[in-house]
């Protein structure tokens, strides 16, 4: 019997396998990884400096110890080649392996901004464990960080490096921090929570080049500024990885586009996690991969499940400005009604009814998250 395949061991790849296991013991079942194959939360990377948590301490399972956990092969530091769904089989260089069903867990890269200068292949990205390792031994000895992004990603390393003792700077093309997400206000608490502890925030700007300056690097900002730091550490956002199923002849979007079964265009071949689009949806967080693994696991183990995903706020990891936050749907008509109190905002996202369609809480108002969601409509019903 042929193997299911998972190409992934992030939260969405290893999630499935657990999810599978539940119902079905002996399955065959393999594992392809490009990177390490420990077990890790990926959002812990973005808030372990201020804890001190060097990678080895965020890898909660080695490899060998998932393959033991799930009766699976691990196979780590091994990149899939190409995916031939008509010979359901997957090549890695020369060799093919057959597979009676494939997940694909492959996640999403940092998006690189065309950046000029001497040093623009000195900006790097923390997409993964392996990242973590080289950022956490390049930060030794250094103590200027700028980082080119004020989103979630962003906001939360800038937090973490200034509470380790780093100085920080942020830049960003929009107004203020988590654009996409907060309306002004909130945004506006967050941005000064953050500068009380050090961050210092560059808004309504672009980076134009970094180049080399000495033992430093200088960044030239599209206002004409100009930084020095040690490390330039981007942010800017994610792209789902869908080379691979593209080239296999999948159909993709800016995601790889899968049913309410999270079944691809092929019969055989799934998708979650970072790499899917599901009805115009990419979702880049932790609850749906969570949602999404227990309904393919299902699937996997005999029952077709079509996933749902109910109102899943995302919390911000920023301790100087505890941040909760459900966004409404892309293209919802409303607007935010904004409530100011000592210690927090309330933002509402509402309809002309007066329907709540999604919040944005800061500080002390995170506590009413439990009372709001319930009120708040399903994302994928």
């Amino acid at each position: 019997m042929n193997p299911v395949i998972i190409l992934g061991s992030g939260l969405a790849g290893y999630n499935v396998a657990k999810e599978l296991r539940k119902l079905d013991k002996e399955t065959p079942l393999t594992v392809i990884t490009a990177d390490s194959g420990s077990f890790y939360s990926k959002p812990m990377l973005s808030n372990a400096l201020a804890g001190k948590k060097p990678p080895a301490a965020i890898a909660l399972n080695s490899p060998e110890q998932m393959a033991t956990q799930l009766n699976a092969t691990v196979r780590a530091k091994t990149r899939v080649t190409a995916i031939n769904p008509a010979a359901h089989a997957v090549s890695i260089g020369n060799e093919t392996l057959d597979y009676s069903k494939l997940v694909l867990a492959l996640g999403a890269d940092q998006i690189r901004l065309p950046i000029a200068g001497d040093a623009a292949d000195a900006v790097i990205t923390v997409n993964d464990l392996d990242d973590y390792g080289r950022f956490h031994a390049l930060l030794e000895g250094r103590k200027n960080i700028l980082i080119i992004g004020a989103g979630l990603i962003g906001s939360e390393f800038a937090n973490d490096l200034v509470v380790a003792g780093h100085h920080v700077d942020v830049i960003d093309l929009a107004a203020q921090p988590l654009g996409r997400l907060l309306p002004p206000e909130g945004g506006a608490l967050l941005q000064q929570k953050l500068a009380a502890l050090g961050v210092v925030w560059h808004f309504s700007t672009g980076t134009k080049s970094v180049d080399r300056d000495g033992s430093t690097l200088k960044v030239t900002l599209d206002n004409g500024a100009t930084l020095q730091a040690d490390i330039v550490l981007s942010a800017v956002g994610l792209k789902p990885r869908t080379d691979i199923a593209r080239a296999a002849g999948l159909t993709v979007n800016r995601g790889i586009v899968v049913n309410r079964s999270l079944q691809t265009s092929d019969a055989d071949i799934y998708a979650l996690g970072d790499c899917m689009e599901i009805e115009g949806l990419v979702m880049p967080y932790v609850m749906p991969i969570i949602h999404s693994a227990r309904a393919l696991g299902a699937t996997l183990g005999g029952k077709l499940t079509a996933v749902s995903f109910p109102a899943m706020p995302v919390m911000v990891k920023t301790p100087a400005c505890p941040t909760i936050v459900s966004p409404p749907a892309p293209g919802a008509a409303g607007e935010w009604k904004v409530e100011q109190s000592e210690g927090g905002i309330k933002s509402l996202f509402v309809d002309a009814s007066g329907k709540l369609l999604g919040f944005a809480l800061n500080g002390a108002a995170t506590a009413e998250r439990a009372k709001l969601l319930p009120q708040l409509p399903a994302v994928l019903a």
